[in-house]
């Protein structure tokens, strides 16, 4: 029987530019420790666009909560502040637009104290596979064909200039060259 996979982290934060880097940073590590590293880019990228939001809609050192939640085949990560104002999807490709492009699903909601925007991604537990040994591949030599030896061409012999000798009764006969004497 397998047992539902239920991981869990929250943290509440106050939050400024130099809170931004180190919540990514956090986030990364709890994901490498979920061996979710393939989500690490995408997910740091739209909380860093959230917590950016809130910063700049909210205001400085505004308290925020940000959860994330995996179920072993959803990954879920919500934002809280108590901004009063509800974000709004802009077409510039910053801000939602880019939480919508980075996730599956995205939303917002209002609570009694401000808001949440969450968005979730699926990521499914890895499939851990026994590494079982193999035997070393062959090398390049042994499938290597040895060279094939070219035939011997022979020395180019140079052709034999044929000249044309007049001969009696006005008969032309072809006589080839005779070789250069030695002296």
């Amino acid at each position: 029987m397998t047992v539902p996979l239920d991981r869990h982290y929250l943290v509440e934060l106050q939050v400024s530019a130099e809170r931004v880097d180190q919540l990514r940073r956090i986030v990364a590590a709890h994901l490498r420790h979920w061996s979710l590293e393939l989500h690490i880019r995408p997910v740091c990228r739209a909380v860093e666009e959230l917590l950016t939001n809130v910063h700049r809609h909210v205001g400085d050192d505004s308290h925020c909560v940000v959860e994330l939640r995996w179920s072993g085949r959803h990954l879920t990560v919500s934002v809280a502040d108590n901004g009063s104002e509800m974000p709004r999807l802009l077409h510039e490709g910053g801000g939602l637009s880019r939480v919508m492009a980075l996730s599956d699903s995205w939303g917002t909601c209002r609570t009694a104290e401000g808001k949440v925007v969450w968005f979730t991604r699926y990521a499914q537990e890895p499939q851990h596979i026994e590494l079982v040994p193999l035997p070393p591949l062959p090398g390049v030599r042994e499938f290597r064909r040895p060279p094939a030896v070219a035939a011997e061409i022979p020395e180019p012999v140079p052709a034999a200039v044929e000249e044309t000798v007049p001969v009696a009764a006005g008969i032309e006969e072809n006589v080839p060259d005779a070789a250069p004497a030695l002296v």
